[in-house]
């Protein structure tokens, strides 16, 4: 079926149960940002890929909502559908529930799925709804029932995390859980998160393109851990590993049944992750508390096998990129590379590292104006040739056993305009400011967030997404709770957290430009006025130094930048041939101030 057949079939349905609106978001029962090809309900019912977003479906209208990094996409996808695009985060897009209270009349119902959202996000939902007597109901799975051809669950094998690479065994992360329930006065805690759960019991697993996680719940109480996944996943090696965590198995869906058997457990429940299906049977079984995920702040914190493992990541990563890059500034001028090819050439670089076991995410490659596109990926029809001029705004990163990485690189192809140049340096001088801030500890995100835009904002420019997301361990690359952007985050930046240095712009039609390097928290110093954290800038590859104007850099960044390119030279020469060596040296050479 195309996407007006869809909708056209959901509207049948609506009208049959008498709803009058149907909310689809575009994530699973576990709260993910990227899904399980089974799950992906908002891509079905709207043709929209990214990863944020949600469509809503009324019996006479459909709209979509997404954040800016999907815009360009947004349009181009959404074109013949039917679907009205609203621009998250624009003074003059209504919000879904408003705009459905302005739609819809009293008394209408609106649907959602009950397992595709959380607790917290249900019940602000329902509230805003009830202003304009608009009634809720989480009991319809209208999807599944026009999604003919829906794909199976995944039933890829899971494995054992080896301790070399977690640093810290499943038994002590789950006693170091126990702890913090005692401490609370709470019994049992569910876990849905997928990335939780995964870094919990040390296990890794290929159901979600890019991200090694395994479909699964999990309870810890006093006594038990029970991990509820598919049996077909599990291999003898790991039953028996787990076993001896003192882990106990049992089917996916059996933790409905199982939750009801608890009955009267003092039970600590994620409302942020927790979708209301859940919450629904806990609570009439239960006694539910509200408590944010210990793991969340546990897993975020990386211990120093971790970040040791990281760090030598990053070198084999640096590495790869190095063979690449030298191999696209030899193939070039050959005049048929194209965006699709260079991608595919890149993990085949990667792919030969130790530890290597995947991508971290699709990789953008966004060849002059199809940079501009935040989060571009190419297909068939837009794949761009690349000739010598223009930028290539390069996204990538690996999963190894030892650490994720992500990073991206905008080059110059050919000869830049006056204009080009002083956007990169711009960029770049962003990320720099950044990178080298010093801030005392209890310093949130949102609170350096101007640092990497100042030079921008100075020059009445901006963009539009964050300037930093965590990062996870052989993980998820997006993870919290940390993060650096405007918006407002309660967490601070802790030693051990690992995040992303990426400031960019983005001229639509034209080229887009992001400097991106990940970096982890460190002390800094004690002084009288109390302890001061900074940064350490993990990924080691250069940027490009023909599209810098060394005239608007200061004397400091100057210095900084001509620091970062000798510690790559340092770091990365070593496992590099005599050409490419020569080949990095050149890209690394000194500015002079």
């Amino acid at each position: 079926m195309t996407v007006k057949e869809r909708i056209a079939a959901l509207r049948q349905l609506m009208t049959k149960r008498g709803v009058s609106a149907v909310i689809v978001p575009g994530t699973d029962p576990h709260g993910s940002e990227y899904v399980a090809k089974h799950w992906k309900e908002r891509n079905f019912i709207s043709g929209f890929t990214g990863s944020a977003g949600t469509a809503v479906i009324t019996t006479n209208k459909a709209g979509l909502w997404t954040d800016s990094r999907y815009f360009l996409q947004a349009e181009m996808q959404l074109q013949g559908s039917g679907i009205e695009l609203f621009k998250e985060g624009l003074p003059e897009t209504p919000s879904i529930n408003a705009w459905l209270g302005k739609v819809l009349q009293p008394n209408d119902t609106v649907a959602i799925n009950g397992t595709m959202i959380s607790v917290n996000d249900y019940k602000q939902m329902s509230a805003e709804l009830d202003f304009y007597q608009i009634k809720t109901d989480t009991s319809f799975d209208f999807i599944s029932e026009i999604w003919t051809d829906r794909p199976e669950l995944p039933t890829e094998k899971a494995f054992e995390l080896d301790i070399k690479f977690a640093g810290v065994s499943a038994v002590d992360k789950i006693k170091n859980v126990r702890k913090i329930l005692a401490e609370k006065k709470l019994d049992t805690l569910l876990l849905t998160a997928l990335d939780e759960i995964a870094w919990l019991f040390n296990i890794r697993g290929n159901d979600i393109a890019y991200n090694p996680v395994v479909i699964s719940y999990a309870v810890v109480s006093e006594k038990t851990a029970v991990l509820f996944v598919d049996a077909r996943k599990v291999t003898d090696k790991l039953k028996t590993s787990l076993s001896n965590n003192g882990v106990e198995l049992q089917s996916y869906n059996a933790v409905f049944e199982y939750l009801k058997q608890l009955s009267g457990a003092k039970m600590a429940l994620d409302f942020g992750k927790a979708n209301v299906s859940l919450y629904n049977i806990v609570k009439q079984h239960n006694d539910v508390r509200k408590l944010v995920s210990p793991i969340i702040l546990m897993k975020g914190i990386k211990n120093e096998v971790e970040l040791a493992g990281t760090r030598a990541a990053m070198v084999r990563d640096g590495v790869a990129l190095t063979h690449f890059f030298y191999w696209l500034d030899k193939h070039l001028a050959d005049g048929n590379l194209t965006e699709m090819s260079v991608a595919d050439k890149l993990r085949e670089f990667r792919s030969r590292e130790e530890y290597f076991f995947g991508e971290s995410f699709g990789t953008i490659a966004g060849y002059a104006e199809h940079g501009a596109i935040v989060h571009y990926e190419a297909d068939e029809q837009s794949n761009a040739t690349l000739k010598a001029e223009n930028f290539l705004l390069l996204d990538s990163g690996a999963q190894y056993f030892d650490g994720t990485t992500d990073i991206t690189r905008t080059i110059a192809l050919g000869n830049l305009t006056d204009q080009q140049k002083t956007d990169f340096t711009l960029v770049l001088k962003g990320h720099i400011l950044l990178g080298t801030a010093k801030f005392p500890v209890e310093t949130r995100g949102s609170q350096l967030d101007i640092l990497a835009r100042k030079a921008l904002w100075d020059n009445g420019l901006n963009y539009g997404h964050g300037t930093g997301h965590g990062v996870g361990h052989f993980l998820c690359v997006h993870e919290g709770p940390h993060n650096i952007r405007m918006n407002e985050n309660p967490t601070t930046l802790r030693k051990g957290m690992v995040m992303s240095n990426e400031p960019g712009l983005y001229r639509s039609g034209l080229y887009g430009i992001r400097c991106e390097n990940l970096v982890t928290v460190i002390d800094a110093e004690e002084t009288e006025f109390g302890k001061f954290l900074c940064f350490e800038t993990l990924t080691l590859f250069p940027f490009d130094l023909s599209a810098v104007k060394t005239d608007m850099l200061t004397n400091a960044e100057i210095e900084w930048l001509n620091a970062y390119h000798q510690r790559v030279y340092d770091k990365l020469s070593p496992f590099l041939n005599d050409e490419e060596k020569a080949w990095l040296l050149e890209k690394t050479k000194k500015i002079v101030c």
